[in-house]
């Protein structure tokens, strides 16, 4: 896990102002993968209860602009923050319970990213969803 001043420096290479908000919201959604929005400002106020829930909502949309965060909004699903940036993975995410977890994209040269008719987009990045159930939900459903 990084800490507060890996998180500085961060911020500082992406062209940003160290805020504590900032820290603090890199520092929950590093300890929360897939973290709404509201897990996220639970997770700031246990360290930084002075910050306000605007601080939170400002940081979270100036680092994920910044590309420190990555906003992901499965349907019918809150949007979740997620530090694991930079690369092309996808989700996996439980029906019945809503867990997200990170897959990898298939391997090669970025598959996704070649659609078979880009109509002249210049694909940067694909989102691909799994759904299904997880083991947990799998195991309950399946008990008598």
């Amino acid at each position: 896990m990084r800490t507060e001043t890996d998180h500085e420096h961060q911020l500082r290479d992406a062209g940003l102002r160290v805020t504590r908000p900032r820290v603090a919201v890199l520092q929950a959604v590093e300890a929360h993968p897939h973290a709404s929005t509201d897990t996220v400002l639970g997770a700031v106020h246990e360290t930084r209860p002075e910050v306000s829930r605007q601080a939170v909502y400002d940081a979270l949309r100036a680092v994920t602009q910044a590309g420190l965060l990555r906003s992901i909004q499965p349907a019918g699903s809150l949007t979740r923050y997620e530090s694991r940036v930079g690369d092309n993975h996808h989700h996996l995410v439980c029906r019945q319970c809503g867990v997200v977890v990170d897959v990898d994209c298939a391997r090669g040269k970025a598959p996704c990213l070649h659609a078979p008719d880009d109509h002249g987009f210049d694909i940067d990045e694909a989102e691909v969803i799994y759904w299904g159930l997880c083991p947990a939900c799998t195991a309950t459903t399946k008990a008598p």
